[in-house]
């Protein structure tokens, strides 16, 4: 893995007035950077431990800043560590693959490789690289889509040995969401390699179908912010229907000048979900509010560039006090996407993603019908 490059080009596309200079989008890369490990994985912070999710989003932003070598060294470490079944554990102790220290199997998690791996290909071309991860994302894939309900939604996760090793059935609107545009994006590879996945298609299609109609084969999360900007950051609501569905909850949960609240009531503001609604607006084209939310989050700004996860308004505190390398990451993402990077643009807004096979469905897609559709 290449040492860490300030060359010239390659923060300037991250530069956002209000937001980052280009000597400060060097820090924030700087800072991922320096807490990537020698093999490439990606920990929240050294000495704490990562989860495969969050790795990604951090590789993710490594391409953004033109960090190619590394962001492949962080894929290269999900290719050489991953089970059997095609998943990856839910944590690992500062990104030891020798030592995970959460044995559940998460979907979402498992999911996300193809966000990445396909944004790394937007950003290098490179067709080797396509060519070696492919195994990586197909046997991903399958494993996440062995767990899809019939009804479209998909399974929390695979319980640890040590609990049962058993699949839940049980689906959180915010991880069905997220790989939702993972399948999107495996289509995409699969597309690209012309090697049809017409399976894949159906869930794609059956899982946007209960995303947008049938709340009720979530988990009710609804205290949390993901679970309202999700859907529309997932690409399964789109048009008058996203734009209602923000506007319904902006008052809950968006505190002007702080950011935005984690899960209410509480008086706490997060730099992940501020930089993730931030995303999902300009998915929108609400350009002007994702940049309105990034500068109020500048408060979350450490020195050494890097952003604290959280901020407790009430107390005038930072908590907790930790420097995550997907808060930087998803900032880094955001200010990308607003600065037109083309690769983030396209894994993002969702125009040049297939959108999958609609199911046929008793509800009329008004979500009050019968609770099974059919494929």
């Amino acid at each position: 893995m290449t040492a860490f490059s300030r060359g010239p080009g390659r923060t300037e596309r991250l530069v956002l007035p209000g937001v980052l200079t280009a000597e400060q989008a060097a820090r924030t890369v700087a800072g991922i950077a320096a807490v990537q490990r020698p093999d490439g994985a990606i920990p929240w912070f050294r000495g704490h431990h990562l989860d495969p999710w969050d790795h990604v989003e951090a590789a993710m932003a490594l391409d953004a800043a033109g960090e190619h070598a590394r962001a492949e060294a962080a894929y290269r470490w999900l290719a050489d560590h991953q089970n059997p079944d095609g998943s990856w554990y839910a944590a690992y102790a500062d990104g030891d693959a020798d030592a995970p220290t959460d044995l559940s199997r998460e979907t979402n998690f498992v999911a996300y490789v193809a966000v990445g791996v396909w944004h790394h290909y937007l950003s290098t071309g490179d067709d080797a690289f396509l060519d070696r991860m492919w195994p990586t994302v197909y046997a991903a894939v399958e494993f996440v889509l062995a767990l899809q309900q019939p009804g479209g939604q998909i399974g929390w996760k695979r319980e640890s040995p040590e609990d049962g090793g058993r699949d839940v059935a049980d689906a959180l609107l915010t991880g069905s969401s997220s790989i939702h545009q993972a399948l999107r994006c495996a289509l995409a590879i699969a597309e690209h390699r012309e090697e049809p996945q017409p399976d894949w298609e159906l869930a794609v299609g059956l899982l946007g179908h209960a995303i947008r109609h049938h709340p009720e084969r979530f988990l009710d999360k609804s205290r949390y912010s993901m679970d309202w900007y999700y859907p529309v950051l997932g690409g399964a609501l789109t048009g008058p229907a996203a734009k209602e569905r923000i506007e319904q909850h902006w008052d809950d949960f968006v505190v002007p000048g702080l950011g935005v609240r984690c899960v209410l009531p509480n008086p706490w503001v997060t730099g992940g979900e501020s930089c993730e609604l931030a995303l999902a607006l300009w998915v929108m084209g609400e350009s002007d509010r994702a940049v309105e939310i990034l500068q109020w989050i500048q408060h979350l700004r450490a020195e050494n560039g890097m952003y604290w996860t959280g901020y407790v308004f009430e107390d005038e505190a930072v908590w907790p006090e930790e420097l995550t390398t997907w808060t930087a990451g998803s900032l880094l993402l955001a200010v990308a996407a607003l600065g037109g990077d083309e690769a983030t643009t396209a894994v993002f807004g969702g125009e040049r993603l297939p959108a999958g096979l609609e199911p046929e469905c008793a509800c009329g897609g008004s979500g009050q019908g019968p609770s099974a559709c059919r494929r």
